[in-house]
């Protein structure tokens, strides 16, 4: 009865080293893989970025016509059909489920015209693993602060914590924690969406502060500005001048 105890109790200490070993080593890994999405970009914003901005913009207005032809222009770019269903998939969480589920109907459509064309575009690559369930609030809360530059608190967050806890767990744990799209692509496409709707003006100024900490500078954001001028984007272009003009580095 003892050995069996005794060994009973080495296997549980086994059992707990190897728990506690293997979550260190998830921890290690995460943060390597966030530190790495926040090393400053040097070059101008690619194609690829801009069509990201451009399609998260349309589909934030809902309007499906202009989605379609930028959706179009995105795959030619070399954006992957992963990349374009990851953009509208994380546009629910700052347009609605309505927009994002028709965004990416709209996209189902394209593919399958474009592949009766017999144009073959690159499916990109899923997701690597994600936090457990019940790791999900730690690793959201780890995401949220690294975006934000320091752990987001406030008296919204105290008279509402379920929106507080929805911020953590989903965006920031479920969505941000999706490696498929990196950190820098999933904040131009937020900045852009933003820009294209009205009455978000705080939130646009909080990502673009966001998007400065994943390594995107002044003058690249900047871009997105001309880049729907020249679309007749007008009122976008100015809610993101106005927007860069109040938060840019002076």
């Amino acid at each position: 009865m003892m050995k069996r105890s005794i060994a009973a109790g080495l296997v549980l200490c086994a059992a707990l080293v190897y728990s506690g070993s293997a979550a260190g080593e998830r921890d290690t890994h995460a943060s390597i893989k966030s530190n790495a999405m926040l090393i400053q970009q040097k070059h101008p914003l690619t194609a690829q970025q801009k069509q990201t901005a451009v399609i998260a913009a349309y589909a934030a207005t809902g309007d499906i016509p202009a989605l379609h032809d930028a959706l179009q222009q995105a795959l030619d770019a070399g954006l992957t059909i992963s990349d374009c269903r990851e953009i509208l998939v994380q546009l629910y969480a700052y347009a609605g489920f309505p927009r994002s589920l028709n965004a990416l109907a709209e996209l189902m459509k394209v593919i399958d015209a474009r592949r009766e064309q017999g144009i073959k575009d690159a499916e990109g690559r899923a997701p690597g693993p994600l936090p457990k369930p019940e790791e999900m609030l730690a690793a959201g809360t780890q995401n949220q602060t690294t975006l934000a530059g320091s752990p987001v608190k406030g008296a919204l967050f105290d008279f509402a914590p379920a929106i507080d806890h929805y911020l953590k767990v989903h965006l920031f744990g479920d969505i941000f924690s999706r490696d498929n799209l990196d950190w820098k692509s999933r904040e131009l496409a937020t900045v852009a969406a933003l820009a294209a709707m009205t009455g978000v003006e705080s939130q646009l100024k909080a990502h673009l502060g966001i998007s400065k900490n994943v390594g995107l500078t002044d003058a690249q954001l900047a871009e997105l500005i001309p880049l729907f001028e020249s679309r007749g984007e007008n009122s976008t272009a100015q809610r993101l001048q106005g927007a860069l003009d109040a938060v840019c580095d002076r």
